[in-house]
């Protein structure tokens, strides 16, 4: 069984809250306070039959050039699921879908910011090409300060296949794009089955992808700059479908 070595507090924390993949090791820094989230840390993996292990800091810094903080846990890889199954999670709630598609995200820290946000709002799941795209790394479970744990994450050969699959569950596909015939996302029905479609930091979305959606949208830009990172316009999307949810309850 392959393994691999998260690194940060709250990474190490959400992993163990969320039991859904086997802990082999914590380990932990020599000089690091047992307190606040390290506290919590320790009794969770006690708690499972864990024994923390203290290691020089300089074996956590072999790692390279990251914050591990001093605490770090080897682990088995992350468990993908698939976009059924997040339909399904929906259905047993009594929600309305509501995923998020990345197509061809590659900056780590973008994608942790996304799936840190999706968490928050309370997305049902969040699919991801397999190919040039970054997959769940213990980078991106970093960057996501541990939530992508809570999430539900699918990688895909084809992203427009898995969009066609959404459609058929009458899921509406709506693309995030600053193009002339997309709509004010505030100004967008965004109270539906939904699956938002986040493109690359780069291109946007590709052209296939762009064509298969049921409508786009856009954010209002008025300074000097003509665009905002990935991570950012797709966070503020993602609020705006929150906000119109909550003001119907």
């Amino acid at each position: 069984m392959m393994r691999e070595l998260l690194y940060g507090r709250n990474a190490v924390r959400e992993c163990l809250r969320a039991g859904r993949r086997t802990v082999y090791k914590v380990l932990l820094a020599e000089g690091v306070k047992e307190s606040g989230t390290v506290a919590d840390i320790l009794n969770t993996a006690r708690g499972q039959g864990i024994v923390p292990q203290r290691v020089e800091r300089r074996q956590l810094d072999g790692l390279g050039d990251v914050n591990h903080r001093g605490v770090a846990a080897e682990v088995e890889p992350y468990p993908y699921s698939d976009p059924e199954e997040m339909l399904k999670v929906a259905e047993e709630r009594g929600d309305r879908p509501l995923l998020l598609l990345l197509d061809c995200l590659q900056d780590p820290q973008n994608l942790g910011t996304l799936l840190r946000t999706a968490e928050a709002v309370g997305v049902h799941g969040v699919i991801i090409p397999k190919r040039r795209a970054v997959a769940v790394t213990p980078a991106v479970v970093n960057a996501s300060a541990g939530a992508v744990e809570h999430l539900l994450v699918a990688r895909v050969t084809n992203v427009v296949q898995a969009m066609d699959r959404l459609k058929a569950a009458n899921v509406w596909v709506v693309g995030l794009e600053d193009v002339p015939e997309a709509q004010l996302y505030h100004r967008a029905d965004l109270n539906i089955p939904l699956a938002l479609v986040v493109g690359s930091e780069g291109g946007g979305m590709r052209r296939l992808v762009r064509e298969r959606c049921d409508f786009l949208i856009r954010l209002p830009m008025r300074g000097r700059i003509g665009s905002l990172n990935a991570s950012v316009a797709g966070s503020i999307a993602l609020y705006e479908i929150w906000r119109q949810r909550e003001a119907e309850s």
